[in-house]
């Protein structure tokens, strides 16, 4: 039975830490996350009944892994802060966007046990894909322990850390150009005399619909497609427009400016 503790009490944390209490992964008093501030640790603390502490330093201590919830521009100063407790046996677990296993090895040590991971925020209704990347220290086991945790509010998969700058442009920050596309088909619904919250409905639903469609068909994409566009019906019209106003290249290119500003933060 693992102790799990959070430096940093946000969204994502708390989706972590929903999933770790209701999936019974871990016992809430094996639970222990701390802030600056105890806004959000005391309602982490009434809805999941984890311990909560304004002192990093105590999480460490109470913990065999530590997750690194804290904004990457306050991420450095927070770990600096609480090296000096991390032993070889402790495993972090970081979810900072721009910081790399070398750079947190840098601060703590390169014989340390790191998996650097990047969830996205359908974790906070337990749909979350996240990408787990372990270093050199991590065993098997450890490495499973880790996967068993992310795969408790979604889905997770193991990749080589050269791919977290695809990952975020695919799944980290992919959720806000699909809110978009939910969005833009809502207002269209609207245009044409829906109530706007049955649009968003509409909509929404048809998105979560088709993905599961992608997910467990085993269709590929485009055969899926084809399958909606019936000859001379309304589909392939609409399908005609988005490739007139270049809805895929728009795609690719949101997608490759993600991954390249990825990369410029790693820097």
């Amino acid at each position: 039975m693992k102790k799990i503790g959070f430096i940093g009490a946000g969204n994502m944390a708390g989706a972590i830490i929903g999933g770790i209490v209701k999936s019974n992964l871990v016992k809430s008093e094996n639970v222990i996350a701390s802030a600056k501030t105890m806004a959000n640790l005391e309602r982490l603390q009434q809805e999941y009944n984890i311990n909560v502490t304004l002192d990093s330093k105590e999480v460490v201590k109470n913990s065999d892994i530590v997750f690194m919830a804290v904004k990457p521009n306050i991420f450095d100063g927070v770990l600096e802060g609480i090296a000096d407790l991390i032993d070889d046996k402790k495993i972090v677990v970081s979810i900072a966007a721009g910081k790399s296993i070398e750079a947190i090895e840098n601060i703590i040590g390169a014989d340390k046990k790191i998996v650097r991971t990047m969830p996205n925020t359908p974790a906070l209704v337990n749909e979350g894909m996240s990408a787990l990347c372990p270093n050199k220290n991590i065993e098997d086991e450890e490495l499973k322990i880790v996967k068993d945790i992310f795969d408790s509010f979604g889905k997770s998969e193991v990749v080589g850390e050269y791919l977290i700058d695809a990952v975020i442009g695919v799944s980290g920050s992919s959720p806000a150009y699909v809110f978009m596309f939910i969005e833009a088909m809502a207002d269209a619904a609207v245009m044409a005399g829906m109530p706007r919250k049955q649009a968003y409905n509409f909509a929404a639903q048809s998105v979560l619909g088709s993905a599961k469609m992608v997910l467990e068909s085993g269709k590929h994409p485009g055969e899926l497609k084809d399958m909606v566009c019936s000859p001379a019906g309304t589909t392939i019209d609409a399908v005609k427009v988005l490739e007139n106003e270049g809805m895929r290249s728009a795609v690719i290119n949101a997608v490759c400016t993600c991954v390249e500003k990825s990369r410029e933060m790693s820097k």
